[in-house]
């Protein structure tokens, strides 16, 4: 790749012999002078001076205020703002002009009076300054392009308009503020009451959940806590002598299990529901006559495979976000296509053409939802509340013809697998640029929008984008996090939306209006400021009736995201999200406190007095800590413009913001438009070409992408990475559950995808804990993350380790019944002990009562949620914890795996496939030994009698615990349901088992030896008793 122009003009200044080393070595020859030269100067005869701060250039000889420490210097206009607002130091170096700065009598003064004047008779130092003035200077390198224009004079200027703007804002409020004094008080009261009605209503309102709920809530939280302090100091003081071994492993285990509840509970103390009010927005932001005020939002969608990604669900999923109820020209979709496949693009290609038909009918009738092939799938009396007459018609048209767009599209599909051996060409001859997914070039295409096709009754559609980054085999990519990284960029580039709503590939618009919902927070002044998105729960279509596998996922969307509401917002989880694009790019939050005041010049970090080091100027220190925040790359937006001039030239250093953002002037531009929109100094005809440049493979080296701003790299679950990131720069999210859902998706149905997907859920929680952002020890110098909310992040990362202790526990069962020990002491067992052991056990069923009452969670979800923990617990979080640590000890990349999405016809048809995987085996075996352990139990309390059926019941139900939870699992390995039903085939082999023990110890048709009979000189060893 080549450097860009400017890197090339820097460099090129410091080359011996190059045409401007000269004048380098001048410049650092005049930076020794003597500090008492003058601060004003007049270019040299002839030669244009360029003014450092907005680049104008001046032929008039006019003077110029130039630094005696570094060389900067400044022009007329720029040196009178920067009095009138106070500044009296350097732009660059903070350096004190001196005692009397240069006022608006001086600046009046002629150029030669004032050189002369500071440098009588000495015309040796004059021709220094106007070399100092004439030739480009580090700073000059720094700033202006190779054709000598200033990069950042249209960010300075805009600066000053703004800065104008504010003073005449200010000067029309002391006005209004000098008629209010005159005006008399009674009046005013009045008018203030005629004002109040109009005054701007919040767009959302904050439910707690009710006393009578939230309060025994709690109250049972803490008894349990207690009862579990005292369980503990039960069990530890009350060991079993005859199995210490167990006892003490049981221990551990529970110890864990305790931790883990903590970690899980505390954060669900302060539950709470939001409602928003969509029609306050429409209210506010779109009146009638007037163009929307809403704002402009980019809609991110991303795929990979489109064999594994069925391209009909990614086109239902684009068709639903352009006939979203929001003004077209406020919504730019952008899909990423990172496997640069062919048929992507032109599925694409159809889905926008079949658009122009859909899009209108939509919105139209209002249908919801706004994709076809779920809208038509669903069983409904579809003429409910329609009274167009042409409604059946226009119904019927626009459901044939996406009949005949599902069959292009699956034609498009059938012909992507018979791919060529020479690969794909396009219909200019030329051949595909991803015909080699790993090598090949950044692609862009946009349809529709502005100045594309309209729709068929020729209004605007939405924008729609194809984006497929650059790939080079010798680059990292960075996989999903990546790609969407790219998107930040590029739309940057064409739309720079200031909220992105962000979206997988099988997540279509279920509910027209969920942008609109997003609004309600984002753009309230009361609440939106220092929000960084807004998260909406997963819902799910094609799941089945009993949600075997818990794919709904209902207990952690509906109970721990309420709870980490009432805190600092829920976390990220991958989709269905809307950010405010400042909070990506790591900005923090506008109501961030300021920066930490200098200490006393006088007193040492201890507070004592220092005689031995020079007090430094407050200005000084605060300019440091300024620049500290700017290389860090984590920047306070809200604050800019209330900067004065010294720390906007820090802020507009060249250098550090290509060092956070990278070498794009018109992303970098972008980035510091807090309400968004194309700069307006951008060429329109080169936007494609900055696009270009700013997704190829080589943008984000030596950047802060991934790591400070973006989508966080460094695991698999970049979601969970880059949410924490957020909140410990200070931000907090919401939790948006409108009744209609906002989105829906696709699950795995069958049992091995959907370990497999739980699988890298747990290897990104395992790669976050060996990373430095593992919540126990990252984020505390800010203090900007509440602890609470810590505990939430530290239970998403250390979850997959409870792993461990469980396998150990479903294991206890079967040792103890064929060992016929037990880790409790029951014959040693006190009415102290027995009370713990129910009140453990009441507090743990009202607390998961409790949590159902008040989040309306039904018990047979919130069932199939503790079987689940379970499966997986002793499944995939046991192979994460291994992966995981392989791929930090041997550097072992993990393959992402993508979760093959259901696209059958036949209902539930994927449900009872069973792929072969590893995840299989270990709960097969705790199934195995789990019954083998019952079975052996049975035998054993028949050998000993009914004295031995008391401990039996104990350690029979401990292990039918076990099986219980695993149950689900089990019938995924049984197959359909057309078969011998799990449950019949479980009791028989148990019940077949034991009734085959009961008879061998009856032995009903061996004949009984009376044991008297037997001679006294038998020999037990060699007595025959049949004899």
């Amino acid at each position: 790749m080549h450097a860009p122009p400017l890197l090339h003009s820097y460099h090129h200044t410091l080359l011996p012999g190059a045409k401007g080393y000269h004048s380098y070595q001048t410049s650092i020859h005049t930076l020794m002078k003597s500090e008492t030269e003058t601060n004003m100067m007049e270019p040299e005869h002839g030669v244009p001076a360029v003014c450092n701060s907005c680049g104008e250039h001046d032929n008039t000889g006019e003077v110029f205020v130039v630094c005696h420490v570094c060389n900067f210097s400044i022009c007329k206009a720029c040196a009178d703002l920067g009095i009138k607002e106070g500044q009296k130091l350097c732009l660059r170096c903070g350096a004190p002009y001196g005692e009397n700065p240069v006022d608006d009598a001086e600046l009046k003064e002629s150029g030669n009076q004032s050189t002369m004047a500071a440098h009588p008779n000495n015309s040796q130092d004059v021709g220094h300054h106007s070399r100092r003035i004439s030739n480009m200077s580090s700073v000059d390198i720094e700033t202006n392009d190779e054709s000598g224009h200033p990069i950042w004079k249209n960010r300075v200027e805009s600066w000053k308009d703004k800065k104008n703007k504010k003073k005449k804002a200010a000067t029309k409020a002391e006005i209004v503020t000098e008629k209010d004094d005159q005006v008399p008080s009674e009046q005013q009261m009045e008018e203030e009451e005629k004002q109040s009605p109009e005054a701007p209503e919040t767009l959302s309102s904050v439910i707690p959940i009710p006393p009578n709920q939230i309060k025994p809530y709690r109250v049972v939280i803490i008894t349990r806590l207690i009862i579990l302090a005292l369980f503990f100091y039960y069990r530890i003081t009350h060991p079993v002598d005859g199995a210490y071994g167990l006892w003490l492993t049981s221990i551990i285990c529970e110890i864990w299990f305790a931790l883990s509840w903590i970690l899980d509970q505390f954060p669900k103390w302060s539950p709470i529901n939001r409602v928003t009010y969509i029609d306050k927005l429409s209210a506010r932001f779109e009146r009638e006559g007037e163009p929307s005020q809403l704002a402009s939002v980019d809609v991110f969608v991303s795929t990979v495979d489109p064999m594994k990604e069925p391209p009909l669900i990614t086109a239902n999923t684009m068709l639903s976000i352009l006939a979203m109820d929001y003004p077209v020209d406020k919504v730019c979709c952008y899909l990423s296509d990172d496997g640069a496949s062919m048929l992507s693009f032109e599925s694409l290609v159809e889905t926008a053409d079949f658009a122009r038909k859909w899009v209108p009918f939509c919105k139209k009738f209002a249908i919801e939802p706004r994709t076809p092939e779920f809208y038509f799938a669903q069983k409904f009396d579809y003429l409910k509340d329609k009274v167009q007459p042409s409604f059946v018609k226009e119904r019927r048209a626009i459901k044939r013809d996406y009949e005949e767009f599902r069959v292009r599209i699956n034609a498009l599909v059938a012909k992507a697998q018979k791919k060529p051996e020479e690969g794909w060409t396009m219909q200019d001859g030329r051949p595909w640029p991803g015909n080699d997914t790993n090598d090949h070039t950044g692609m862009i295409q946009v349809f529709l929008g502005h100045s594309g096709a309209h729709d068929v009754d020729g209004n605007e559609l939405p924008r729609l984008v194809y984006i497929s980054r650059e790939k080079r085999p010798v680059y990292r990519h960075h996989k999903k996090a990546g790609a969407e990284n790219a998107l930040i960029r590029v739309s940057a580039v064409l739309t720079n939306a200031p909220y992105i709503l962000n979206l997988d590939c099988d997540h279509y618009v279920n509910n027209s209006k969920a942008v609109r919902e997003a609004m309600c927070f984002l753009m309230d002044p009361q609440v939106g400021r220092d929000v960084c998105y807004v998260q909406f729960p997963n819902r799910f279509d094609g799941i089945d009736r009993s949600d075997r596998y818990a794919n709904r996922n209902t207990v952690f969307f509906d109970i721990n995201m309420k709870g980490l509401d009432g805190i600092q917002g829920p976390v990220y989880v991958g989709t269905g999200c809307v950010f405010n694009r400042q909070a990506l790019y790591g900005y923090g939050p506008p109501s961030l406190p300021g920066l930490p005041t200098a200490s006393p010049p006088s007193r040492s970090w201890f507070g004592k007095r220092s005689s031995k080091e020079p007090s430094k100027d407050p200005s000084e220190v605060y300019r440091d800590a300024k620049q500290e925040e700017l290389d860090a790359g984590i920047f306070n937006l809200k604050e800019i413009e209330n900067y004065d001039q010294n720390e906007r030239s820090l802020l507009i250093s060249q250098m550090s913001l290509e060092r956070t953002f990278g070498t794009s002037s018109v992303f970098i531009e972008s980035t510091l438009m807090e309400n968004g929109g194309v700069p307006e100094s951008v060429d329109p005809s080169t936007m494609i070409k900055e696009a270009i440049h700013v997704i190829s493979c080589g943008y984000e080296q030596k950047t802060s992408w991934g790591r400070e701003i973006g989508w966080i790299y460094g695991s698999v679950t970049e979601d969970i990475l880059t949410g924490f990131k957020m909140h410990c720069r200070g931000w907090r999210s919401i939790y948006c559950m409108p009744l209609r859902p906002a989105f829906k998706g696709s699950v795995p149905l069958n049992l091995s995808d959907r370990l497999h997907q739980v699988l890298r859920w747990a290897l990104g929680s395992v790669e976050i804990f060996l990373s430095r952002h593992c919540p126990l020890w990252y984020g505390y110098a800010a203090g900007r993350l509440k602890w609470l909310q810590r505990l939430a992040y530290i239970n998403t990362v250390v979850y997959p380790f409870t792993s461990f202790p469980l396998v150990v526990y479903c294991t206890i069962p079967a040792i103890c019944l064929l060992a016929g020990k037990f880790i409790v002491a029951t014959d040693t067992m006190t009415n102290l002990g027995n009370l713990l052991y129910l009140g453990l056990t009441i507090s743990i069923i009202l607390t998961n009562v409790i949590e159902m009452w008040w989040s309306g969670v039904s018990i047979q979800d919130w069932w199939r949620n503790e079987q689940f923990w379970v499966i997986g617990g002793v499944s995939s979080h046991l192979f994460a914890v291994f992966q995981g640590f392989l791929n930090l000890m041997g550097g072992i990349d993990t393959n992402f795996t993508v979760t093959a999405k259901a696209a059958d016809d036949i209902e539930f048809g994927e449900l009872y496939i069973v792929k072969w995987t590893t995840l299989l085996i270990p709960p097969t075996t705790l199934i195995i030994i789990n019954i083998v352990g019952i079975v052996a139990g049975f035998s054993d309390a028949l050998n000993k009698g009914i004295g031995a059926w008391g401990p039996l019941f104990g350690k029979n139900f401990f292990a039918f615990w076990v099986i219980s939870h695993l149950f689900p699992f089990m019938k995924g390995l049984m197959g359909r349901q057309n078969r011998t039903p799990t449950i019949v085939v479980l009791w028989s082999v148990l019940l077949a088992s034991v009734f085959s023990l009961i008879w061998v110890k009856i032995d009903p048709f061996v004949n009984k030896v009376d044991s008297s009979t037997i001679a006294p000189t038998c020999i037990a060893i060699d007595c025959d008793i049949t004899t």
